[in-house]
């Protein structure tokens, strides 16, 4: 019997141990896509305890802790930093066979070198031992200490992006860089949050919007001051893709309902994504980024939470909507016109996980290997059977060896242990076949192969 969390873990082969240790360890981190604030990396953050650095902002154990019949009064209330925390621990062992109850130690073992089990017993000790470690970890001390060459933040249009600038001015070892991330500029379904958008983004350019046309002049602008600042990716957050052609009238109409409070209709709904995802996709192209595509999230279920905490609060779950026909028409219509950039696609249903890969073969142009990239498991699929059921469904539709590996997707700075336990359920994956007589035992090769996914793919990929 193995123990828990040895330097073995999740590798069930000595031809496991063999890639991971000689070849996968030692790669840096190209994390391009997360939720870090770049604010609190410019500022060179230290945090104030355990709470505030691993729990606080944590949705994926508030959901755990939920589960576990705690009172959001110690997830999310007024209760104190140690309060709260130690409702976490006690709940802890009740996660046991969910990803995080790997995450969390493996977190509290690297950086805090913790290997005592998470408990309620072990709470007050662990919370005193990690929290007198802190003040040499701050944020540019923790990304270096998880070996981060280059890391992407999610920035909204109209942000400054001063604290990119701030970073770029004093380099400290990584680079960080900012994301496109347009999606209220679409949101014609929701006008609180569309207005409140178009009224920044007037502020930011110093011109009112009065039109769609003038919309996407401002976005393209926007989409120039990122570039300039180092951004070669966008990000969207999709429920689904849309296909829906609409003529400039019918795009200035939703355009003007959506300014007097009006909500867009479904296919109003449509047009409008439709028309700016193709002009975001379009200036992507033409200045060489990427661009990803998460969907299949259906967020914000609960309303209760939503009014008492806002977004991002622990409530959003998987969607089923239907995806294939409208992707297929998006990208070709792109394709068609030699307009499609280097594309990743993220779905959150595994159902779509095939449909998905298979799109991602279609548009492949050879141009550059792996242009268009089925992403890894991403949030409720970024565990080790959501991981290795990524990893088969791209190994038999399309080439793993091409594949750029994985991404943070996360607010903490903690959460870098995510690429350690990605890279160790792959070398497992791989050496299983080894050790089974389904893949040659050429180390050498594998050993190449496991060192691109981890980074070498990622690195040509984008560029930076």
């Amino acid at each position: 019997m193995r123990a828990f969390l040895s330097e073995d873990f999740l590798l069930q082969t000595e031809t496991a141990k063999q890639l991971y240790f000689d070849y996968a360890v030692s790669m840096p981190i190209i994390d391009y896509h997360n939720h870090l604030p770049p604010d609190e990396i410019a500022s060179n953050k230290t945090f104030d305890n355990l709470y505030t650095i691993w729990l606080k902002g944590d949705h994926y154990k508030w959901r755990a802790m939920r589960a576990n019949g705690v009172s959001e009064e110690f997830i999310t209330g007024s209760a104190d930093d140690y309060t709260k925390f130690r409702h976490w621990a006690a709940t802890a062992p009740y996660t046991m066979r969910n990803p995080l109850y790997h995450w969390s130690h493996m977190e509290l073992k690297n950086p805090f070198g913790v290997t005592d089990l998470l408990s309620e017993q072990t709470a007050e000790k662990i919370y005193r031992d990690c929290n007198a470690q802190l003040p040499q970890l701050s944020t540019q001390a923790l990304l270096q200490h998880y070996k981060v060459e280059a890391l992407c933040t999610t920035d909204d249009p109209v942000d400054s992006l001063e604290h990119h600038r701030a970073i770029a001015s004093q380099p400290f070892g990584t680079r960080v860089l900012p994301t496109f991330r347009p999606d209220r500029a679409m949101a014609v379904d929701n006008p609180a949050a569309f207005n409140q958008f178009i009224d920044q983004l007037s502020a930011v350019i110093n011109k009112d919007i009065r039109k769609f046309d003038e919309l996407l002049e401002a976005l393209e602008s926007r989409h120039t001051y990122f570039h300039e600042a180092g951004g070669r990716l966008s990000d969207h957050g999709l429920s689904t893709f849309y296909f829906t052609p609409a003529s400039v009238t019918e795009l200035d109409t939703i355009f003007q309902r959506a300014r007097q409070q009006q909500a867009a209709t479904p296919h109003e709904n449509a047009q409008f994504k439709t028309a700016v995802l193709l002009a975001v996709c379009r200036w992507n192209h033409a200045r060489g980024w990427a661009q990803q595509f998460h969907v299949g999230a259906i967020r914000n279920n609960n309303s209760r939470l939503l009014q008492r905490i806002g977004a991002d609060a622990g409530v959003d779950s998987i969607g089923d909507w239907n995806v294939a026909e409208a992707m297929s028409s998006f990208f070709d219509v792109l394709d068609k016109s030699d307009q499609l950039a280097k594309t990743i696609i993220y779905n959150l249903n595994p159902a779509y996980n095939e449909v998905f890969a298979t799109m991602a073969g279609n548009f492949q142009d050879g141009t550059i290997p792996g242009k268009i990239q089925y992403g890894s498991g991403w949030w409720f699929l970024d565990q080790k059977d959501g991981m290795e059921k990524q990893m088969n469904t791209l190994s038999n539709m399309g080439l793993l060896s091409r594949f750029v590996g994985m991404l943070t997707d996360s607010r903490s700075f903690l959460s870098y242990s995510r690429h350690e336990y990605f890279r160790r359920i792959l070398c497992n994956l791989v050496g299983n076949d080894v050790e089974h007589g389904e893949l040659p035992n050429d180390i050498a090769w594998l050993g190449k192969m496991v060192q691109d996914i981890c980074y070498n793919n990622a690195k040509a990929y984008f560029g930076f």
